[in-house]
Order: structure tokens, then C-alpha cells, then sequence
């Protein structure tokens, strides 16, 4: 059996997406079916962006809200686990249906990254066991962004400074579910994240940033930490940082670390390629001699 299944992952800013798209282009040119899901993606197979959750009670008082609030979540709704998902971002921006404001942050306050951890990873879990499901029988290769061990330590720890234990947990079970896919992970390291960080605050808008900010401060390890501004920012990422090692180095599937502080596309490019080559059978089939590469590369 293949690899089905590439996890890119990484702070902010240390390549995430770059990489992913290198992945997805040599999947393209090896002449293998590749389906790229980057950060943010509303049609995401194994997680949610934009979508709510309302269990069976909680939805059908929803829906008494007003005679055109039924008629539009009845249209938009999916079963889903104990209840319904109401996916309010795709229903906006694809079906261009707009929400009473009333109600809609009435929806946005069931956002799945809003609702208590133990029902969010309940419900990540449950969608995680769908994907794998669906994709195992699948002849492609599928690439994901960020969700697997980004997400839960946003929540877990970023959120709602859990213990180290919660966390571990939470990725623990996501990766019993997903072994069936021969999963393969990509981590990307920065040397300084206070360098990268201000690399991205540059790039983005004075409103990301204060977004941002707020939600790394205003609650959570931030919170509890007394910690504020900028400073406030870089001092949770180190302390993620040092989570996601952990995590990382607890991981029993085969895994890569590339330190990309020196933001080289070039060699990043060529370090990705060597992975390709090593994890993936349908490329490794048309080489004769296939190097053995370590698991922690550098590009500087």
C-alpha cells in the first residue's frame, strides 16, 4: 500500500504553504492524482472552516428563530454526527446567502472552534474517521495544511491552555485514525520566530495582526501568562514551538524536519524532492538507485 496522505506543518511563517504547493506540483508532474487542501479551505475533508455545529435540540430551536432563518438552514444543513453542521462561511461566500445578524452570530458562536474542546475534538475525530474512510480506497494522494497538529494545539493550547496531556491526547487519536493511509509528515522549523513572525506581520494587514494578537493573548496560555503585544505574540509561539517538538519527536509515523530559516526556495524545493522520492513507491519505482535521506534536513 502507498502513501496516501502528506501532513505539511510548521509556525507561522515557516514555509507551510510554499511547501505544500512544492509537494502538489511534483505529486502533478510524477503523474499522480494530488488534491492540495490548503489552510482555510471550506471544503476541507478533514476539518471545518466557517461551519457550525448544533446538536439535534439546539438546531431545531435554531430553526424557530424565524420562518426565513427555516427555510435557509434547512437548505444548508448537514447531518453530521449527533446533529447538524451548518456550513455559514461556503453558504456566504459560494450560495451568496445572507444571514440576520441576530442569527448569524448566533451560528458564529457555534463555530466549531468556538464550542468546548471535548465536543470540538469529538467532532474533528468524528470528521477525521470520514475522511480516512472515504480516502482509503482512493487512488490519490491527498495533502494537508496546518489541521493536524496546528489545530489542535491552537485549541487546546492556544485556546484553552490545556494541559500538555489533552493535547498529546488529541493527536495521538488523529494519528491511530489516519495510519491506514500511510501517512507521511513534513514539519517546518524556523531558527528565530520572532524574525519570521515579523516577516509575516509585515506582509499582512494591520486587522490580521490585531486578530492575531487578540486571540493569542486574550485567552488561553496568552492570558494566563499576562502576556500582551507583539511580545506577548512571540512568547506563545515559542511556547507552542516547544509543544510542537514534543509532539513531533512523539510521533510514530514517518516524519520529516526541514529548517527553513534560510527561506531558499531553490533548496527547499530540493530537499522536498528528495522526500518525494523516498516516501512515495510510484516515484520511487522509475529510480534505479534511491538515496536514503535523513529525517531531519536542513536548507541552510
Amino acid at each position: 500500500m502507498a502513501t496516501k496522505l502528506i501532513i505539511v506543518e510548521g509556525l507561522p511563517g515557516s514555509g507551510k504553504s510554499t511547501t505544500a504547493q512544492i509537494v502538489y506540483d511534483i505529486c502533478k508532474e510524477k503523474g499522480i492524482t494530488t488534491e492540495l487542501y490548503s489552510e482555510g479551505n471550506y471544503n476541507h475533508p478533514a476539518d471545518f472552516d466557517g461551519v457550525a455545529y448544533f446538536n439535534s435540540d439546539d438546531f431545531n430551536i435554531l430553526r424557530q428563530f424565524n420562518l426565513t432563518s427555516r427555510d435557509v438552514l434547512n437548505r444548508i444543513k448537514i447531518k453530521f454526527y449527533n446533529g447538524y453542521l451548518i456550513p455559514y462561511r461556503k453558504a456566504i461566500e459560494e450560495q451568496q446567502i445572507s444571514f440576520e445578524e441576530k442569527l448569524f452570530n448566533i451560528i458564529t458562536k457555534n463555530d466549531i472552534y468556538e464550542l468546548p474542546i471535548e465536543i470540538h475534538t469529538e467532532l474533528i475525530i468524528s470528521r477525521w474517521k470520514d475522511f480516512v474512510n472515504k480516502y482509503i480506497n482512493e487512488d490519490k494522494v491527498v495533502i494537508f495544511e496546518c489541521c493536524f497538529i496546528q489545530n489542535p494545539i491552537t485549541v487546546s493550547m492556544v485556546r484553552n491552555n490545556s494541559p500538555k496531556e489533552v493535547t498529546m491526547n488529541y493527536i495521538n487519536s488523529l494519528t491511530e485514525i489516519i495510519m491506514p493511509l500511510e501517512p507521511v509528515l513534513i514539519y517546518l522549523e524556523q531558527g528565530d520566530i520572532k524574525v519570521s513572525f515579523n516577516t509575516i506581520v509585515c506582509e499582512r494587514t494591520k486587522e490580521w495582526f490585531e486578530e492575531f494578537k487578540d486571540y493569542y493573548t486574550r485567552q488561553g496560555y496568552g492570558l494566563s501568562n499576562n502576556l500582551k503585544g507583539l511580545d506577548g505574540v512571540i512568547q506563545v509561539l515559542e511556547a507552542r514551538k516547544s509543544l510542537e517538538t514534543q509532539v513531533y519527536d512523539s510521533l510514530k509515523l514517518i516524519k520529516y524536519k526541514i529548517d527553513n530559516s534560510s527561506f531558499n526556495f531553490n533548496l527547499l524545493k530540493e530537499r522536498i524532492s528528495s522526500i518525494m522520492v523516498d516516501v512515495l513507491p510510484s516515484i520511487r519505482a522509475r529510480k534505479k538507485d534511491c538515496k536514503s535521506y535523513p529525517n531531519t534536513i536542513k536548507t541552510h
